[in-house]
């Protein structure tokens, strides 16, 4: 009975997507253990105050001083869920997939795709030396005369997600589901998928957490490997 029900459930696996896959937690609630950090105004103050802790079994993002905090590895072909909140008052976060040179924006953002966490707009996408694209376009991603499609300074950057109204009440946890298979970005918010773009510039490559000014907790940070198209 055991080796059947063993078998059925690989079946089905199969069938939806692929063989099972088991996630890996990418915080391990203790420490920052394959994790690094990159804050400019610590070039110049090493003794910096930390942007980034952990709190209660919890990863924090202070907000300030401004940087990311950057996945050791590499990743491509994934799921991953992030449990956040913001414990204060509303502000900005996120979180970058395909990192990969740092600093090719203003100084301080890697090359990336960006899922953005901030209040009231989760789950646009800002392309930062990448690109990738949703439909419509122009409703979308709207653009100023003269500007184009693109992830350098003075590019229409911004990707407007499909829902605003899907985050949680501030200081209650949300969930955050970001998909990225093959040159296809999806992500959900509490359920509801917020953005799918397509043909993005890159594939793979580090993850990347904000601190852009407000505090945010998280309690999950996992992922899970998919199959390649």
């Amino acid at each position: 009975m055991k080796i059947r029900m063993t078998f059925f459930a690989t079946l089905a696996a199969t069938l939806v997507g692929g063989p099972l896959a088991t996630a890996e937690p990418l915080f391990n609630g203790k420490d920052l253990a394959g994790w690094k950090t990159d804050v400019p105004d610590a070039d110049k103050t090493p003794n910096i105050q930390p942007s980034f802790m952990v709190r209660d079994g919890k990863l924090v993002s202070l907000g300030t001083p401004r940087g990311h905090l950057i996945s050791d590895k590499s990743y491509e072909n994934y799921r991953l869920t992030v449990e956040y909140r913001f414990t204060g008052k509303p502000g900005n976060c996120g979180v970058l997939v395909h990192s990969s040179k740092p600093r090719v924006l203003y100084g301080m953002f890697p090359k990336s795709i960006e899922v953005q966490m901030q209040s009231g707009h989760a789950g646009d996408f800002w392309c930062i030396g990448e690109n990738i694209e949703v439909p419509n376009m122009d409703q979308r991603r709207p653009k100023k005369e003269g500007q184009k499609y693109g992830g350098s300074k003075g590019d229409a950057r911004r990707i407007l997600n499909l829902t605003d109204d899907s985050e949680n009440k501030l200081g209650e946890w949300n969930t955050m589901v970001i998909e990225c298979q093959a040159d296809e970005v999806k992500v959900w918010v509490n359920d509801t998928l917020v953005n799918h773009g397509t043909k993005s510039t890159a594939s793979k490559g580090q993850i990347a957490l904000q601190a852009e000014g407000a505090e945010v907790e998280f309690k999950k940070f996992d992922l899970e490997p998919l199959t390649k198209k």
